[in-house]
């Protein structure tokens, strides 16, 4: 029989195959204790981090799977993996049906062998070509200059897309070109990329 063990969320005594070890921190909390911190932090976010006053201790996301969801945890892996790398950096396959995201410099070493062109490169997760410097499906038939300067570079979704965002209010950080939206509070926005705050005058 298992051993109890208090949680130091909800006190409860809980059996020890149903308690949840953080990390190299060692402690530990219920399994539907930490599933409710977990999701929070998602839904503001942010990677979990330990409950426990003053720990900085991040929650082990392979651990995480005991009471997560197939899809949240997947959801999570690619949170922690977008706050990894810097924004400069980032790079989403411009494929809808795909939009994965990636590194530059793990696409630059993944297609260092099977580049096309001067931007064109493979995407690591639906293969598909794309123009790194442009952003969009491979451009075979022009160069990223003149494909920076074609009808088609600003297509009807932007299009609609920039409408919207005006009739909405929203703004575009200028750093990672994420739309934010004020929610509630005061009139100043910090973009998820933490790189840029932004200014919404008030209706």
């Amino acid at each position: 029989m298992s051993v109890k063990e208090t949680c130091l969320i909800c006190f409860e005594d809980i059996s020890g195959d149903r308690m949840f070890s953080i990390g190299t921190c060692q402690h530990k909390y219920c399994l539907p204790c930490m599933k409710h911190h977990v999701e929070i932090s998602w839904q503001n976010g942010i990677v979990a981090q330990c409950p426990h006053k003053d720990c900085m201790c991040e929650v082990n996301i392979d651990g995480c799977k005991k009471f997560l969801s197939p899809e949240l945890a997947a959801v999570m892996i690619e949170r922690i993996k977008e706050c990894s790398i810097p924004v400069t950096e980032k790079v989403y396959c411009p494929y809808p049906r795909c939009s994965a995201l990636m590194s530059k410099q793990e696409v630059l070493e993944h297609t260092k062998t099977s580049f096309v062109g001067e931007g064109g490169r493979k995407c690591m997760k639906c293969k598909h070509y794309f123009c790194i410097n442009c952003k969009v499906p491979w451009h075979y038939d022009m160069s990223c200059y003149d494909c920076q300067r074609s009808e088609t570079y600003s297509c009807v979704e932007d299009q609609l897309l920039k409408s919207l965002a005006t009739k909405k209010l929203w703004r575009q950080c200028s750093k990672c070109n994420h739309m934010v939206e004020l929610d509630s509070g005061c009139y100043h926005i910090t973009c998820r990329c933490l790189c840029f705050t932004l200014l919404i005058p008030p209706i």
